[in-house]
């Protein structure tokens, strides 16, 4: 029995492999929106990061980010990247151009130890059919949400790993169910989710949000908010959201509006009226003017013709007492006689 269990346990020592230089790497996916401020793990980390190297992939190409716990000098967007007292990299207001392969390894000695920690950003963005200046109430707008992913494919994250894409209002509500928009995913080809609707006027300030979510927990999300001027022209922006994700929370807050911007939108939003009274009343003045001319203009040319026939009549009456003076004072004597005998 004592032999049959040596035996047993010598199998098991063959079997079970030993923690190596060549066991398998661990994979991490992190998801951003841009603006936000993301942690990539480093799972393979020692106690002292001085061992840590940090590697950058993407088409095909690879930057050295850190080496023996320090960052590179002679690398772009170094101002953007930290190390973690944790050994993790740390990117600051992370852009599309950030998303690709991360790779954490430990070298003792020259050697490498433990397996590598990979980590895959993949970036969420929102985009529009229209341009901001082209935005307005009463024209229709579809809306880009897509994923980009490195090394992955859409169908094994939506089918294996329980990720979805979805459009949803402020109240998070899925807008899916909502017969004003029409939604369509295309996850075959590319991991997208396009919402179409026509823009009414009461959409301003609306903000329709995309989310990314990994059995029902939030990932990261990007959102659309809509924003009518006061001179009907319309402006749209996209804003980063609170998001969360397995590895990092981080939000990007919108900037408000400091006391001079309020003041000089206060003061142009007051004086729309006053420029638009002084319209009203020189187009009422010029109106008045034009109606005096006409009324004249008819005057004019409605009397002159009358004028014109009184003085022919005026003028024949005195030519035929110019030719017939005799006449005339013998039926004045005649007409006097009789009223006298009379």
């Amino acid at each position: 029995m004592a032999k049959e269990c040596h035996v047993c346990l010598l199998w098991l020592i063959i079997l079970c492999p030993l923690p190596t230089g060549t066991s398998g790497a661990e994979e991490t996916h992190v998801f951003f929106s841009s603006g936000e401020n993301v942690r990539l793990p480093c799972n393979n980390a020692l106690s002292d990061c001085t061992s840590t190297v940090w590697n950058y992939n993407r088409h095909s190409e690879t930057v050295e980010l850190v080496a023996g716990g320090s960052l590179k000098t002679d690398i772009m967007r170094r101002e953007r990247l930290s190390l973690g007292s944790d050994c993790s990299l740390n990117i600051k207001k992370v852009k599309k151009e950030d998303y690709g392969f991360y790779i954490c390894q430990q070298y003792v000695n020259g050697e490498q130890y433990g397996p590598a920690a990979r980590v895959y950003l993949q970036a969420l963005h929102v985009s529009s059919s229209l341009s901001q200046t082209g935005i307005r109430a009463g024209r229709s707008v579809t809306l880009y949400c897509q994923l980009d992913l490195y090394a992955s494919t859409c169908g094994d994250l939506v089918n294996y790993e329980g990720y979805q894409l979805m459009w949803v209002n402020q109240a998070g509500e899925n807008l899916m169910k909502d017969s004003r928009y029409q939604i369509s995913d295309n996850f075959s080809s590319r991991c997208m989710i396009t919402l179409t609707t026509k823009l009414l006027k009461e959409d301003h300030n609306r903000e329709w949000r995309c989310q990314l979510t990994q059995r029902n927990q939030l990932k990261t999300s990007a959102s659309f908010t809509v924003k009518y001027s006061a001179s009907t022209t319309t402006t749209a922006a996209l804003i980063p959201v609170a998001t969360t994700n397995s590895v990092m929370t981080s939000s990007q807050v919108p900037r408000l509006p400091d006391d001079k911007e309020s003041s000089s939108h206060a003061q142009t939003t007051a004086s729309a009226p006053t420029q638009q009274e002084a319209e009203t009343k020189f187009c009422m003045t010029f109106g008045s003017l034009i109606r005096v001319i006409v009324i004249i203009v008819e005057i004019v040319v409605f009397a002159a013709p009358t004028v014109i026939l009184l003085q022919i009549i005026c003028a024949r009456r005195a030519g035929r007492k110019n030719l017939h003076p005799e006449e005339d004072r013998d039926a004045c004597n005649i007409r006097c006689k009789s009223q006298l005998k009379g």
